[in-house]
């Protein structure tokens, strides 16, 4: 623009501020609307943290080439209304998606996500993705899943291998009063009887063993 007045320089300077800081530009034909419902639609959008703003086209044309957007300019005909979102970008699209069902009025002519363009079907399908919400859940639950399997194998050995020495050291307790009574009363198993002690009777009533004389058999 050739020696633009002041307030066309500051709408294009508010116009490429907004650009740079949306995560997703959609860029809408508002004919139909009555000031009503665009005040309406408005509302809705900045429920949601999103702004909604009627550009001239080139003014926002400027704005989009100052900001490095050249897939805007694809868009930019007849009147347009844009849409700046700052956070989820399928949230913007799942507002005028909503509005258009309610209304059956309103056009998305497409818009830009990651410096990439997006036509109308494509803004229509993002509004149809799951939130990033959704989708950090989701991460997050893949996540844990695995995190939980390998702890439980892990831990696994560590309790089989506890409970099996709890069973071994319960299954034994009654075993050792049992074997050491048996230690002491057994007569092979003691100390061997001191000289001279009395060889006990046979108890299948056959005469005692004979004592030592000190003389051998002639």
């Amino acid at each position: 623009m050739a020696n633009p007045r002041p307030e066309k320089v500051a709408m294009v300077e508010e116009l490429e501020q907004r650009l740079r800081g949306a995560s997703i530009v959609i860029l809408t034909d508002y004919r139909g609307l009555t000031v009503a419902e665009i005040g309406a639609l408005r509302g809705r959008l900045r429920d949601a943290n999103v702004d909604y703003r009627v550009a001239k086209n080139t003014l926002l044309a400027l704005a989009a080439e100052r900001c490095g957007l050249p897939a805007l300019a694809g868009f930019l005909t007849g009147p347009t209304a844009v849409v700046f979102g700052r956070d989820d970008p399928g949230v913007p699209a799942r507002v005028l998606q909503e509005f258009i069902r309610q209304y059956r009025k309103l056009e998305i002519k497409g818009g830009v996500l990651g410096g990439q363009a997006l036509d109308a079907d494509e803004v229509r399908t993002l509004a149809t993705l799951p939130s990033r919400g959704e989708l950090l859940s989701r991460a997050i639950g893949m996540i844990q899943a695995p995190l939980r399997a390998v702890v439980m194998t892990l831990n696994a050995p560590a309790r089989g291998l506890v409970q099996a020495l709890d069973a071994l050291r319960i299954k034994r307790e009654p075993e050792r009063p049992a074997a050491s009574a048996a230690d002491a009363g057994d007569p092979g198993g003691g100390e061997p009887a001191a000289p001279g002690t009395e060889a006990p009777a046979a108890e299948d009533g056959g005469a005692a063993a004979p004592a030592a004389t000190g003389q051998t058999d002639q």
